[in-house]
């Protein structure tokens, strides 16, 4: 009896990731909603996600079960310095990182963090309606949003910004009050960083933007980015 007369069904293990969602300053409403709906993303695009806010998650052991994490609208200080140096272990070891909207808002004294997450926040206008301009179709985040994007949500402008990171989109400030960043204001991007993947979205900051198809396939595009498929 040779070998190959049997197959076995083998079913590849599922990538699992980690929603961090600790805020040391503003707490953003809608992050039950992009906890809902990443739980969601990925019961439909096999992945398993898990959800914490609680930083002793962070270590060396625990960080090792997940392929990803992402950072959920955190803000200001949410690590301590032994957490902080098993993320950045893990972030070495090939692993990927998604940064929500106010990921950009969080880690000001770590520069190791502002690199990775490509850039910070400074300040932001009221919620308003604004034209995103979708230069590279080719990334997994992007390759199903419309050239041009009109969008709803509050719209960061940016100091630090890392210039290695590769940008996606960009806003377009004449369509809106507020930006400061002028013609070259960043809003999405991506790139590989001290061994790991990064991507990072200005969006998410409505509790509408998680009910938007277009910004669903976006972070959904980001996720799998990060996960490496």
């Amino acid at each position: 009896m040779t070998s190959n007369q049997f197959t076995l069904d083998v079913k590849p293990k599922q990538a699992t990731i980690l929603v961090f969602y600790k805020t040391g300053g503003y707490y953003h409403k809608s992050i039950p909603a992009g906890i809902m709906v990443i739980q969601a993303l990925g019961k439909n695009n096999s992945f398993k996600v898990d959800t914490t806010a609680d930083a002793s998650h962070f270590t060396g052991g625990n960080l090792k079960k997940y392929a990803a994490v992402i950072f959920l609208n955190t803000t200001h200080e949410v690590l301590d310095p032994g957490q902080q140096k098993a993320f950045e272990t893990y972030i070495r070891s090939g692993k990927g990182f998604v940064g929500v909207h106010a990921a950009t808002d969080t880690e000001y004294e770590w520069p190791w963090y502002g690199k990775l997450v490509g850039a910070y926040f400074t300040n932001h206008p009221k919620v308003q309606k604004a034209i995103i301009k979708v230069t590279d179709k080719k990334h997994p985040s992007t390759k199903l949003l419309p050239d041009v994007w009109e969008h709803t949500d509050e719209w960061y402008n940016f100091k630090d910004i890392n210039p290695d990171m590769k940008v996606l989109a960009w806003l377009d400030e004449k369509s809106y009050e507020g930006g400061t960043n002028g013609n070259e204001h960043p809003i999405a991007w991506y790139h590989e960083y001290d061994g790991g993947r990064a991507f990072y979205t200005g969006l998410g900051h409505t509790e509408e933007s998680y009910s938007d198809p277009l910004f669903l396939k976006h972070l959904l595009g980001g996720i799998q980015y990060a996960i490496g498929k």
